[in-house]
């Protein structure tokens, strides 16, 4: 039986000065408030934002969709550009010149991804402070509120049959966290179109272009390493042993691009139980569970194959949500661990494509020479390197805090050999 006190911590607060107890549910791992008070629709925004900075946070009773279009106003208020430091002063004292000199010092890279970090935390809970009542059968019970019991039972699975029945179970969640649940709904729903899928006609059979992902893992909205993958040249060895692993697999999306390159079999590794729901999902929905196999393992499976490919997180650090260990690996440990298992698990001849952007490099959180020498040691070299400018949005958009290093941005897929 699972311990859901353990999972699900349990809140307290005073209403209509009786003490009230709830369920704590966030899946992103967001801490219980340890203030919380009722609000409806008569709070203002300016008042909420003040004590949502301080950390008080407002379990809602009143209309629904007030309650989103205060949880839009704290996005705008805090979301404010900060107001220019004035000029330096003329004849300054020598404390006012040295925190004009302060002011005025540009941050390096990986000082401004930390602050970009610190404001997004900052963020996040300011917009967190916004709590939802949520029966046990994952009804919201408030004026005009949409059902979103489909959205959460595909998140979180289905609610607990005997607390529904006695009616005693209640949960407080997030409103943000809750929205995110309906985004990830309609991502299911709809799909990722892959270009490198195909065209999503049935012209040569079973020809579906799309990725469904799941709550909780990434979407291949980014995809120029999709393309990277889909025309970069195949070994040789693939014609004697048509194999590949593709490693961390996460929405499948790399496995499914390779069996429709015509490899005869690609083993999958995931160790999320939601990406391993997702991708098996998505190579159903595609047809391909006849080429590919997805396996719970943690990096490789069993034996070797000429073809191994890994798309690893990104950039180097803490992740705070289950969602951004996509993007964050505390001590580069998945790389680490790709590199130096993959020379053993090469069938002859084969080929290791490492996929990674060089966005860390840009930031100051790691060095190209940091990276050769992990290839280094573990007695691998650089056949070829293929290189793509990103084309996503932030890439161009200047007012990003972290647009100096977005602009210089290329992502690569490495062809690794033993030496």
């Amino acid at each position: 039986m699972v311990d859901t006190a353990n999972i699900f911590p349990q809140v307290t607060w005073t209403e209509a000065d009786e003490p009230q107890a709830a369920r704590w549910r966030s899946e992103a791992g967001v801490t219980p408030p340890k203030r919380i008070i009722t609000a409806d629709d008569t709070l203002n925004a300016d008042t909420a934002y003040r004590l949502a900075c301080e950390g008080t946070a407002f379990l809602w009773r009143g209309d629904f969709q007030n309650a989103r279009q205060l949880v839009q106003a704290l996005a705008r208020r805090v979301d404010r550009k900060p107001v220019k430091p004035a000029k330096p002063r003329k004849r300054a004292g020598s404390a006012e010149r040295a925190q004009d000199a302060k002011i005025a010092t540009p941050v390096s890279p990986a000082e401004a991804f930390h602050l970009h970090r610190q404001a997004q935390a900052q963020r996040a809970r300011v917009l967190a402070s916004v709590l939802i009542p949520l029966d046990a059968d994952y009804s919201v019970p408030l004026r005009r509120a949409p059902d979103l019991k489909l959205a959460c039972t595909e998140a979180w699975g289905p609610p607990d049959a005997a607390n529904c029945a006695a009616g005693s179970e209640r949960n407080l969640v997030s409103l943000r966290e809750l929205l995110g649940l309906v985004g990830a709904h309609e991502w299911r729903k709809k799909g990722v179109a892959i270009a490198a899928l195909g065209d999503g006609t049935q012209a040569d059979g079973p020809q579906g272009n799309r990725i469904h992902p799941h709550y909780g893992v990434f979407s291949p909205v980014r995809g120029e390493y999709v393309g990277l993958v889909a025309r970069a040249p195949l070994p040789r060895s693939l014609a004697g042993q048509s194999m590949a692993f593709d490693i961390g697999t996460g929405t499948g999306v790399l496995a499914a691009v390779l069996a429709r390159r015509g490899i005869a079999r690609v083993l999958a590794t995931e160790q999320d139980p939601r990406a391993l729901a997702c991708a098996r999902d998505n190579m159903t929905r595609l047809e391909l569970n006849g080429q590919v196999q997805v396996l719970d393992a943690n990096l490789f499976p069993p034996g070797r194959a000429p073809l191994i490919v890994c798309n690893p997180p990104w950039l180097p650090g803490r992740a705070s949500s289950p969602i951004e260990r996509a993007v964050y690996d505390e001590g580069s440990g998945m790389l680490r661990g790709f590199l130096a298992g993959l020379a053993a698990h090469l069938a002859p001849g084969g080929e290791g494509w490492l996929i990674l952007s060089d966005f860390a490099e840009h930031l100051g959180l790691r060095t190209r020479a940091e990276l050769l020498a992990l290839i280094d040691a573990a007695g691998l070299k650089v056949r070829d390197r293929i290189d793509v400018k990103p084309h996503h949005p932030k890439a161009a958009d200047a007012s990003d805090p972290l647009h100096a290093a977005r602009a210089l941005e290329v992502t690569s897929l490495w062809r690794l050999v033993p030496l």
